[in-house]
């Protein structure tokens, strides 16, 4: 069967168009969910930054005192929010017994 080129062409995008529809109806459920996770850690993310934010504005000296408190106020604070406590600053390295 001969049919015309932009028939043809027609033809091929809608059948395109179907597979692609079936494909976003399909994953679509886990694209939502992945969403739902995505905004819940940045809600996390975003109220640890804010504590860290009103504690740098509480105790804005860098001395160690400073350094002390508002580290203390920041580790507080997420107590506060149920969020969870982790340490400020490179994470300790394990004695080697060298």
């Amino acid at each position: 069967m001969n049919l015309p080129t932009n028939i043809r062409r027609t033809a091929i995008a809608s059948t395109g168009f179907a597979l692609a529809a079936a494909l976003v109806l399909t994953v679509s459920p886990r694209l939502a969910r992945a969403d739902a996770q995505q905004q819940q850690s940045f809600n996390v993310w975003h109220q640890m930054s804010d504590c860290a934010r009103l504690a740098a504005k509480q105790y804005p000296d860098h001395t160690t005192d400073g350094n002390a408190k508002r580290e203390a106020f920041r580790q507080n604070c997420l107590r506060q929010h149920h969020l969870p406590v982790v340490p400020a600053g490179p994470a300790a390295s394990p004695a080697t017994g060298q």
